[in-house]
């Protein structure tokens, strides 16, 4: 599947198994930003089960073509809170609840999410390294790569800072007071919550770093076109993060920064210039040299709109359209 979720999704879907939770005919829904979906889909592929994720409509859509190739079917929701009725999770248990032989094996609360992460992640991490790590900076998006990977790694190696990173919109960073903001959404993808994953196991983190979506995919541009390591929105989150918290470790100290996923996600999302402009993280060029390019339309000098009420005769409408030199205008319903 491309992505740090592709080991939690077959060790979930196992551990299923080995309960009898699953059956040759049983369908396996998801909440999910994407990644966890796809790793699933693609066990599902391979295993024969059914499999319907549930996500935001923020997702970018290349995750959901490529589920849908894999077989999975795709329902799409408001970017609304996680206890919205119209949201991922309340969705997700309504299908769950009318689908026979369905189970949803919750990556935000089930434990063998982080112990995946713990006996693997961590492990390979541990093992590539040689044992010398003194940071490891990691995201959160389920919680349980940075609850695996930082239980593992305080184990291992007590002295090794866990510096967590989250976007600015999200609320999961400690203190509290990180967390202020006036903005409740963010568009980097698969990491960042209104709410604490019960996976999550923040007692490992030793402190957070805030990080902004401009600097996020700027980063993220800048490690495509200079380093060539095509990667995803959020690892330029955790990039960024990483040459903050980098500046506390001394000379040859060693810095780990998990990236979760790949650019292939993302194509029509930050690595399109056009993307990026209409979010307003890159200048719009003003090509054409309009003179009106810059202005805000509260600022421009309009006519009054004449509008037509129900009770108009068409050729007093008609009138009114010569008159004004339009072809259109819009009709109110004045006992409205």
């Amino acid at each position: 599947g491309g992505s740090v979720k592709d080991r939690i999704a077959i060790a979930m879907i196992e551990d299923a198994e080995s309960r009898g939770l699953l059956k040759s005919t049983s369908t396996i829904i998801e909440p999910t930003s994407g990644n966890a979906g796809i790793g699933l889909a693609v066990a599902c592929a391979v295993k024969g089960y059914k499999c319907i994720c549930v996500m935001p409509d923020k997702t970018s859509m290349e995750k959901e073509k490529i589920l849908t190739s894999l077989g999975a079917k795709v329902i799409r929701t408001p970017d609304t809170s996680a206890d919205d009725p119209d949201g991922v999770f309340y969705i997700s248990r309504k299908l769950a609840a009318s689908i026979p032989d369905s189970i949803i094996l919750q990556q935000f609360k089930n434990p063998i999410n982080p112990l995946a992460h713990y006996h693997i992640t961590a492990m390979e991490i541990f093992d590539q390294c040689d044992g010398e790590i003194d940071m490891i900076v990691i995201g959160v998006g389920s919680g349980g790569t940075m609850t695996g990977v930082g239980r593992k790694i305080k184990e291992l190696l007590p002295n090794c800072t866990i510096v967590g990173v989250d976007p600015v919109g999200s609320f999961i960073a400690e203190p509290p007071i990180l967390n202020e903001t006036t903005l409740k959404y963010t568009e980097v993808e698969g990491i960042g919550h209104d709410y604490y994953p019960k996976t999550l196991d923040k007692s490992v983190v030793d402190y957070w770093i805030k990080v902004t979506d401009k600097e996020s995919l700027h980063m993220a541009r800048k490690l495509h076109r200079e380093e060539g390591i095509l990667c995803g929105s959020s690892t330029g989150s955790l990039m960024s993060g990483a040459l903050e918290a980098a500046r506390n470790l001394k000379e040859g100290q060693k810095c780990v920064v998990m990236f979760p996923d790949g650019v292939g996600n993302y194509l029509t999302k930050f690595v399109s210039d056009y993307w990026m402009e209409s979010k307003d993280f890159l200048p719009r060029p003003n090509i054409f040299k309009h003179w009106w390019w810059d202005i805000t339309v509260s600022n421009l000098s309009l006519a009054r709109t004449e509008t037509i009420s129900l009770n108009m005769t068409c050729g007093e409408l008609s009138s009114m359209l010569y008159s004004q030199g339009v072809d259109v205008l819009p009709c109110v319903d004045q006992n409205r």
